[in-house]
Formats: C-alpha cells, structure tokens, sequence
C-alpha cells in the first residue's frame, strides 16, 4: 500500500514521519530501499533530537550512502565574505514523476496492472524518436542581512522579486545566527535547463538593488527532483 508524506521541510512534516517510524527501522521492511532515498532527499537537513525516530533513521541513511560518496566535502562560498558552508552531497533518488508535486511523495509497492501495461507500450515504441525532458532541482538557500537593523521582511521581497521561467520560490523562515541577527532560509525549485543558481546569487541577489538588504547568500543543500 501507498505510504504518503507531506511537507517534510516543515516541523509538522518532521513529525508524521517520527510517527511512522515508531517502532521501525526502515521506512518500508528492516532494509534500505529506494523509499527511503526518496524520503531521504526531501528531508533538508537531520530531524531534531526531539524527533529521535526520525534522527535515527536519518542517520542510518546517511552512514549507508557515505560509502556511495568517498570524497570529502571541501565546502562552498558564493558572494559575500560569509565563512564556506558544506554542500551536502546530492542524495540519488528515483526520477519524479512529470506533474509530481515538490511536497508529496507517494511510495509504491508492486507494480499495478496499469503500470505493466504502460510499461509495455513505451516497450513497443521504444524505437521511436523521445523527446529530452529537462530536470528539476530543489535548492535550499542561506541569505544574510548585513546587520541586526536590516528590514528581514523586505530582504525576504527582495529576494521574492526576482522572477523568470522555470523558478519557483518557496517555503522560507528565519534562523537565528547570533548576536541578535537572523538569517533567511529560502527553498525554490528550478528547471535545470533554464535557472542557474549561481547566477541568481552572483548577478541578482547579491547586486544593486537586492545588496541594500543582502550581505551574502549561500546553497545550503542542492537536490536533482
């Protein structure tokens, strides 16, 4: 049966999956499966410890995908003079669905009757022309204000303003850095083919008009969709 988990950037997220693993190891059986990979990748960063379920699992996953990743993080700086932030590893996950929506993951057992058929028609056109379709990724951004008197709502419409195709801001808060000052933390989905991260930073959000609020902005996490 279909298991299905919303909005795991969010606090509430968090806790359904706590809930669901009560008592489990392993998001489906006592193994790593693909699920689990596909609900690791949508979880931004490691469940509090007052999730202990969920931080356990979290865990688990990360030390079985180390082996995948041998390489040592160097860390990344993009803007600013901000100290470098780990980029985590991007974590491999099944191809999305076409019209998926960023929030849901549905997990699926066996294949259904319809999926075998569907399957066996792309078998049977297999030997015509397919057409490339273009990836999406999520990415999580770091933005910090220059100081503790920066107008944090209108550095967050700053960074909101800026708009082209294939990008999609969305879910944000604030983090406390210290010293009384707050940082942005800002998810936005992109078509591969058409947004570059990097140039967002370095030609936009860190240039006149958007540095009045901005200091430096950072990729916290970079994920294939």
């Amino acid at each position: 049966m279909a298991i299905t988990f919303t909005d795991l950037h969010t606090e509430s997220g968090v806790k359904s999956l706590d809930d669901y693993l009560s008592g489990k190891s392993y998001i489906s059986g006592d193994q790593l499966t693909k699920d689990d990979i596909k609900v690791y990748a949508a979880v931004l960063v490691k469940p509090a410890a007052s999730f202990s379920n969920a931080a356990k699992w979290f865990d688990s996953v990360s030390s079985a995908l180390a082996s995948s990743f041998p390489g040592k993080s160097a860390g990344v700086r993009i803007g600013g003079n901000a100290p470098a932030e780990a980029v985590p590893a991007p974590a491999p996950a099944p191809a999305a669905a076409k019209d998926e929506d960023d929030d849901d993951l549905d997990l699926f057992g066996d294949e259904t009757e319809e999926e075998k058929k569907a399957a066996e028609e792309r078998e049977a056109k297999k030997e015509a022309p397919k057409k490339k379709e273009s990836g999406k990724s999520s990415v999580l951004l770091d933005v910090k204000p220059w100081d503790d008197e920066t107008d944090m709502k209108k550095l967050e419409e700053a960074v909101r303003s800026i708009e082209m195709p294939g990008l999609l801001w969305g879910a944000s808060k604030l983090v406390a850095v210290g010293y009384g000052i707050k940082k942005l933390q800002i998810m936005m989905t992109i078509v591969d083919d058409l947004v570059s991260p990097d140039a967002i930073i370095e030609e936009q959000l860190t240039v006149e008009p958007h540095n009045e609020y901005i200091q430096s902005c950072d990729i916290v996490a970079f994920n294939k969709i």
